[in-house]
């Protein structure tokens, strides 16, 4: 049996209010909230997040054979960034990584490609939308990553979900464009493309369930995404599933995340889905595609690591409007009177790839001393060249003490920083995200996650930050 195997998903922490919006603005008042990912965070970042929880099963990323990374909004041109998403996931050199980049249509591509392939090939999708200030794609965009890993033609490992057929259908519709180096993005009058999405969808779903020899009324959880909304809403109405099977967009909660929403939408299903139950994943934009799976009895037993509703509730009171326009680029502030950070260079980054993308450590063979960073003497007995490979990734740790640093040249000051005894041995110092002032307390208990440090003479820099352990597992 062919289909997916594992899936995750990952919702920034921090929410901005539409209400907000408008009170700033003057414009009226929208409802609810949108996900916005940190200042930094970028799609490469949250794509690794969201690569993490697929990866949870045991003895999985060894058989990855596969990665590609669809994303509308990518760190890099010319650069493939997948890449540094493999580095982080300490993926064999000899799994494939590339981009489907450009268009909110690439997670389309991304996920069809996943589900025909024949080795096990993780699949990322993860978006970061910005619009100017007032406009539509402002309130109601959003950001967030998804991942899914699609294999089981050969591979042991227990299918959640079996892939009944797909389909696509591509159309040059001038709905939506955004030129080169164009921070937001310009949209056509939406009643335009509204009928033509319809009719596209159509075809798609219809051809979609003929090859799997069955009726709309066969579904039992219909997902319409895309980034135009009428034309969402009407294929909803349109398609002729039953009432119940119709699924929240979740734009209210978290907003669209463009490229990402069909896998978080997907993945919300996937957390409570039963099994033996009929997925249908319609995606509209430059045409319409379909994909069509089944869960099966294995998928309780292998649900995402983070449920999508369980993130959405531990998001942030919402930021200030003023903090999310500094964040994104559309208010200049006055930077720390320090001298510009500098970027990281090339060779010696490499050089240390398995620390700086991996986190990963070493521990001495013969005392057991855990060593951050890495290192070739053992610092307990002194044992030269007896190490090996220790990944941090996933531990967890106690904060043993902190500093408010109010000078420190970062876009969200004051830069919180820790120092971090982990489980199981260690100590490192390194920066706090997605927290306050008051969350930086001795004892607290962090985890870590991938970050953009900082961005400089046009290279960023990426490493791991600490982020408070905010879920009941310890």
């Amino acid at each position: 049996m062919a289909g997916l195997i594992a899936y995750g998903a990952y919702v920034p922490y921090h929410r901005l209010a539409r209400a907000d919006v408008a009170a700033v603005l003057g414009t009226p008042a929208g409802k609810g909230t949108r996900a916005v990912a940190g200042y930094d965070e970028d799609t490469t970042s949250m794509a690794v997040e969201a690569a993490r929880g697929a990866l949870v099963p045991d003895g999985l990323r060894p058989r990855i054979g596969q990665l590609f990374l669809a994303t509308a909004a990518p760190a890099y041109l010319d650069k493939t960034n997948a890449t540094a998403v493999h580095a982080a996931l300490g993926l064999d050199e000899h799994v494939l990584a590339a981009d489907m980049a450009g268009s909110v249509r690439s997670g389309l591509g991304a996920l069809v490609t996943a589900a025909r392939s024949t080795v096990p090939t993780l699949t990322v999708l993860s978006d970061l939308r910005t619009g100017l200030p007032g406009s539509s794609d402002e309130s109601a965009g959003g950001d967030g990553a998804a991942a899914f890993v699609f294999g089981g033609h050969r591979d042991s490992t227990p299918v959640i979900a079996e892939l009944l057929a797909h389909d696509t259908v591509s159309d040059e519709i001038l709905d939506r464009w955004r030129l080169p180096g164009s921070p937001t993005s310009r949209v056509w009058e939406e009643r335009f493309a509204e009928e033509i999405y319809v009719d596209l969808a159509g075809k798609a779903l219809g051809a979609a369930l003929d090859r799997a020899g069955l009726d709309i009324t066969a579904v039992d959880h219909l997902i319409v995404t895309g980034l135009h909304a009428r034309a969402c809403a009407a294929v909803r109405r349109k398609a002729g599933a039953r009432p119940e099977a119709v699924t929240a967009d979740l734009t209210a909660a978290i907003g669209n995340p463009g490229t990402a929403q069909p896998g978080l939408l997907l993945a919300d299903v996937l957390d409570r889905a039963r099994p033996g139950e009929t997925i249908a994943l319609v995606v509209l934009g430059d045409g319409a595609g379909v994909i069509l799976l089944r869960t099966t009895d294995a998928l309780p037993a292998h649900r995402g690591a983070r449920p999508v509703a369980a993130q959405i509730a531990a998001g942030s009171a919402p930021m200030p409007y003023a903090t999310y326009l500094s964040w994104r680029g559309l208010l200049d502030r006055e930077p720390p009177r320090r001298p510009d950070p500098e970027p990281p260079y090339a060779p010696p980054a490499h050089r240390r790839n398995g620390w700086k993308y991996g986190f990963v450590a070493s521990r001495c063979e013969k005392c057991g001393t855990r060593h951050l960073p890495p290192d070739r003497v053992c610092t307990s007995c002194r044992s030269v060249d007896a190490m090996t490979d220790e990944p941090m990734a996933d531990a967890r740790g106690t904060v043993a003490t902190f500093t408010v640093d109010r000078l420190a040249h970062t876009p969200s000051p004051p830069m919180l920083v820790v120092v971090v005894d982990y489980d199981g041995g260690g100590r490192f110092r390194c920066q706090l995200t997605d927290a306050t002032e008051a969350d930086a307390a001795i004892g607290a208990r962090v985890e870590m996650t991938f970050r953009r440090t900082v961005t400089a003479a046009g290279v960023h820099n990426y490493f791991w930050k600490a982020r408070p352990l905010r879920t009941d597992e310890d």
